[in-house]
């Protein structure tokens, strides 16, 4: 029994001496968005738009380790256009660190890159961390200190341009990011089987 308490005690000595920022905590803000079309400017329902929460473990020094998925969550744009998702924490390894969320917003009929961001080399999760969907903002990039790059406009807002030819219909269903599993993400797998049985009706594939 002194044992056990010994070793308790130990365990809570070094958690509490260990930053909670460095490793074991992960927590991202929550995520609020609009999706429009890109030329009539109107909100589109029914976009698939999901979220992957990702840290990266270090292995065999600093050069080593990789980047993993450790959550997926999805949902569809409401009436409005826009989506929701709640602030999101859970632990690491001692060896993870948090590493940035990335975005996949799909609907079958329009362009998609994937990985959806704000301009640039900036971050989807800033663009996304928004309280206030459509305001003004500032995004800083840092990944080259000599030359940090500096973007000013809209926050929350992303425009879809239709599929129109052959070749952006091809293109459309494809996922550029990590395939999310099915079992995590059947909105949007239901939105690409949709997306790819339009494209062999109109005798694409």
């Amino acid at each position: 029994m002194k044992k056990l308490i010994t070793l308790l005690i130990m365990v809570v000595l070094v958690f509490s001496v260990i930053p909670a920022h460095a490793w074991l905590i992960y927590s991202k803000p929550e995520f609020r968005g609009r999706i429009i079309d890109a030329v009539t400017k109107e909100p589109i329902e029914g976009v698939v738009v999901v979220v992957q929460y990702e840290d990266h473990t270090i292995i065999g020094g600093p050069g080593g380790g990789g980047t993993s998925v450790i959550k997926v969550k999805e949902t569809l744009t409401d009436q409005k256009g826009e989506f929701y998702f709640p602030s999101y924490t859970t632990l690491m390894g001692p060896n993870s660190r948090e590493d940035d969320a990335h975005f996949i917003i799909f609907k079958p009929g329009y362009m998609q890159g994937g990985h959806a961001s704000s301009p640039g080399y900036f971050s989807a999760e800033k663009f996304f961390s928004t309280d206030v969907i459509g305001k003004e903002g500032v995004l800083y990039d840092n990944t080259f200190p000599l030359s940090p790059q500096r973007w000013k406009g809209i926050l929350g807002i992303v425009e879809l341009e239709r599929a129109k030819t052959r070749d952006d219909k091809w293109r459309a269903p494809m996922i550029t990011v990590h395939y999310p599993d099915l079992r995590d993400t059947p909105l949007l797998y239901k939105a690409i089987e949709e997306a790819e049985k339009n494209n062999r009706m109109e005798g694409i594939r």
